[in-house]
């Protein structure tokens, strides 16, 4: 069935007169004629009663006119819906990321992305820094926020930023009051350190710090995450470094201060698979720059 022959029908349909039916199509009378006696002869009924005065619909041309513009209406909706998603304006972006990402300024970049690009279905989960490599590689998501970033030459890369890292102490320690604190300070101290698995993680990009900086632990405890870590440092158990955005929330029971001495910071990243390049995802790396670039 061409649907250019039904869309002339249902101008002849809703027009009544050839006439009409041809100007609003912009085509002339004869061919449009000529279409609605070649759909009549396809289909082997009768669409129109014809008059010299009027054309009318026979009830088979009342059944075809209802059903041809539903089916032209939910086409045009097709189409333009399609449109939209590939143009990257609607459709669904999945975006993982590590869970202190949550922190700072991931939840400011989606609230951008979300501004320009209000239509597009989000999904966001928060997973380890595994996981996001995993699930990036799978392609069960679109788009990792990694804390530190994720290395893998199939991967694009767009930092968002480098944060610097503060000490989580409990409220009493003393330490809280101490003026200047090096790493070497905290000889004797437990450290709180997270994720617990997998490794190598921002686990080891803090033990790294403290064996340059020569402040060994009396003991390493090992967290699932920040949330965990924190919960710990808050009852005195123990001290541990984070991203200084952690600090903005705040939490009971834990103070944040600066340390002296190295602190390479912790970069947050945002990555894509280089052979995605759908446009939902091309855009958010698009925010992601713009974004990066303002701050």
């Amino acid at each position: 069935m061409d649907f250019k022959r039904l869309k002339y029908f249902l101008a002849v349909a809703e027009e009544l007169h050839i006439g009409r039916a041809a100007a609003r199509l912009e085509i002339a009378q004869p061919p449009l004629s000529r279409q609605i006696a070649a759909l009549e002869d396809e289909l082997g009924v009768q669409l129109f009663d014809r008059a010299r005065s009027q054309i009318r619909l026979t009830q088979a041309g009342c059944v075809l006119r209802d059903h041809t513009r539903q089916m032209l209406e939910r086409l045009d909706t097709a189409l333009r819906e399609t449109r939209r998603v590939g143009s990257g304006s609607a459709g669904r972006l999945s975006i993982a990321f590590a869970g202190c990402a949550s922190y700072g300024l991931l939840p400011a970049l989606i609230r951008a992305y979300r501004s320009c690009h209000p239509e597009v279905e989000l999904d966001l989960v928060a997973v380890n820094n595994a996981d996001l490599h995993r699930a990036l590689v799978q392609r069960e998501i679109d788009i990792a926020v990694a804390r530190p970033a994720l290395e893998d030459d199939e991967f694009r890369n767009e930092p968002l930023c480098t944060e610097p890292l503060l000490l989580a102490l409990p409220e009493a320690s003393e330490l809280g009051a101490r003026a200047g604190i090096r790493l070497a300070d905290l000889a004797g101290q437990t450290l709180v350190v997270y994720p617990r698995h997998p490794r190598p993680s921002f686990a080891d990009v803090v033990l790294d710090i403290f064996s340059r900086e020569g402040g060994e632990p009396a003991r390493t405890d090992l967290a699932q995450d920040v949330q965990s870590a924190l919960s710990l440092v808050s009852v005195g158990a123990g001290i541990a470094v984070v991203p200084q955005s952690v600090s903005e929330a705040g939490r009971p029971g834990v103070i944040f201060r600066p340390y002296e001495g190295y602190n390479p910071g912790i970069r947050l990243t945002v990555h894509a698979r280089l052979d995605n390049r759908a446009p939902q995802v091309m855009r958010f790396l698009e925010t992601t720059r713009t974004f990066a670039r303002a701050l």
